[in-house]
């Protein structure tokens, strides 16, 4: 890995405030990994061997549920830590990650995040803050899920995933991922046929263009006002 440009995780949240050559010390220790699409990363509850940076590529990490049911849980874009159990105490991943397009990331053994963190204090406050940025959407989510009807939580998810990793495009911001209406479906708490049937509708009022597996935001600004319950 000494090879590795550092230039490539500069300015990653992970890695601020390291020098140079601590980047350099860091990334000797790491190993690049390539996940074909459709290739899992790590899966729910398997032992925690590694932590992660996506280099390039998305990822979309969900739950299973003890009734079987899968909840998406969020989509890891380019310059993310992931898999960072010890982190939060845990010794096992929480979920499932799997590539939903072609993906590179570099990894670090778990076992060396004590030795890490000590030698770099940095990056246990740069994940804290991740996973409190994290936790706080969980928990946006818990209330819309818990309080507005699905029209709005479906709006919300698009417009939060349009911040996330949008695109502007001749037509408005494309999400720049391969994501399915069953996907958006998981991520609010509702069926395929719920968000087959309002993607539908806002597509004949030329807010959104929905293809397989990509959504363009045509009109972001009225489904704001969806979200808000103005619309």
């Amino acid at each position: 890995m000494a090879s590795l440009d550092r230039t490539l995780i500069t300015g990653l949240p992970l890695f601020a405030g390291l020098r140079p050559e601590q980047l350099d010390g860091l990334l000797r220790e790491a190993q690049a990994v390539r996940y074909p699409k459709g290739t899992a990363v790590f899966h729910q509850d398997a032992e925690a061997h590694a932590f992660f940076v996506l280099l390039h590529g998305h990822l979309r990490v969900f739950k299973l549920t003890p009734d079987g049911q899968q909840v998406v849980v969020r989509f890891v874009v380019p310059g993310e830590v992931f898999g960072v159990a010890m982190a939060i105490g845990r010794t096992a991943y929480p979920g499932t990650a799997v590539a939903v397009a072609d993906s590179i990331a570099l990894q670090w053994p778990s076992a060396a995040w004590p030795r890490l963190v000590a030698a770099h204090p940095e990056l246990a406050s740069n994940t804290l803050q991740t996973v409190g940025t994290r936790l706080q959407d969980m928990h946006t989510r818990v209330v819309e899920m818990s309080t507005l009807e699905v029209e709005r939580r479906v709006a919300h998810a698009l417009l939060r995933l349009a911040q996330q990793a949008g695109r502007k495009v001749e037509t408005g911001v494309t999400i720049d991922f391969p994501i399915s209406r069953q996907d958006v479906a998981e991520m609010t708490g509702t069926t395929l046929h719920t968000v087959s049937r309002i993607l539908s509708a806002w597509e004949a009022r030329g807010l959104v263009e929905s293809a397989r597996q990509r959504i363009t935001l045509r009109q972001p600004h009225q489904l704001m006002l969806l979200a808000e319950g103005t619309g």
